[in-house]
């Protein structure tokens, strides 16, 4: 259930992620948000995942935080582990610039320290992300920002990072029984230089689920949230909704066999694979709840007849990897 991340950073190896509040995913209300997240915290998800650019994320956050330390102390907010992101502009990039968009993060959420700072840079052809970087490794020495994370970058760059003497904890990507790129080039990579990943669209916005199995595929009006565009455009690629319902049978077989739920058996199979530090599941706080389904996939263990099933039906699938590229390249 957790992962001995860093010396100082023990995480839930599901982590809460808070994409969902930024609203394309039905409008939040900000006390209802704090609520449930005492919930998931009291189940053991003590991990979340946000960004500058989700919305009221940082702010929501940071009234959690508070209202912790108010109701019970100050261990309960040290056992709390918030990780962030910064997703500039491309452009130039001065140290007064990254600092004052790190001090700002700091502010909205109320730490001293960013436990993981994860970054993001949409254009390559602006070689200016080292510089960016070079500068959050100095906040990193100067205690504003406990450890340095990257979010969609390739194979490609992340060794150039690696290359540039930048240390890198972890690197956020796509990956999902449907989506296996990270298979190709990243995992090795990570796997040889001790980089964890963090995955989202893990569960396909949803449609990795029992809502999905033997109906009819979905009209683009039916498609209700962000998440459920992005993956239904992803599973398209992948293959074809009546092979996405092959899948699906499989899955709802292995999950009643185990007495679980499609949804655990996706977000077990990710969790397994080498190099894989944890899954973003996403938190629509106040909306839905999940943290009873999500504690049960820790119970689970797939065992090589299941594995063998699900690969019998990726193998009919087109290779996503020759498709659309390494990690990231959907966003560039």
């Amino acid at each position: 259930m957790r992962l001995q991340l860093t010396s100082d950073l023990n995480i839930c190896r599901i982590l809460n992620g808070m994409w969902q509040v930024s609203g394309g995913h039905g409008q939040i209300d900000p006390t209802n948000a704090v609520k449930q997240m005492f919930e998931y915290v009291d189940a053991g998800f003590t991990t979340w995942d946000l960004a500058d650019i989700y919305g009221p994320a940082e702010d929501i956050m940071g009234e959690f935080r508070r209202q912790l330390v108010a109701n019970r102390g100050q261990q309960a907010v040290d056992n709390l582990q918030v990780f962030t992101k910064w997703v500039p502009r491309p452009g130039k990039m001065t140290k007064e610039i990254v600092e004052k968009s790190i001090d700002k993060s700091r502010t909205r959420l109320g730490v001293e320290s960013i436990d993981l700072l994860q970054f993001h840079w949409w254009d390559y052809a602006d070689r200016n992300y080292l510089d960016a970087l070079r500068y959050l490794s100095e906040l990193q020495n100067e205690g504003k920002i406990k450890h340095l994370a990257l979010t969609n970058f390739d194979t490609e760059r992340l060794k150039l990072i690696h290359q540039n003497g930048i240390r890198i904890v972890s690197n956020q990507v796509q990956y999902s029984i449907i989506d296996r790129r990270p298979e190709i080039r990243m995992v090795p990579f990570c796997q040889e230089h001790d980089i964890k990943l963090f995955t989202y669209g893990t569960l396909c916005g949803g449609l990795l689920s029992e809502k999905y199995l033997g109906k009819s595929e979905p009209k683009a009006a039916d498609l209700t949230t962000v998440s459920l565009k992005k993956y239904k455009n992803m599973i398209d690629q992948w293959g074809d909704w009546g092979l996405f319902q092959e899948l699906l049978l499989v899955l709802k077989e292995i999950a009643n066999k185990h007495q679980v739920t499609i949804a655990n058996v996706a977000v077990r199979y990710i969790l397994d694979k080498p190099a894989v530090g944890g899954v973003i599941i996403g938190a629509r706080l106040g909306l839905s709840e999940h943290v009873e389904d999500n504690a049960r996939t820790f119970q689970l263990n797939l065992d090589t007849d299941d594995l063998g099933k699900i690969e019998a039906i990726s193998s009919k699938s087109n290779d996503l990897f020759r498709v659309i590229g390494d990690c990231g390249d959907e966003y560039r």
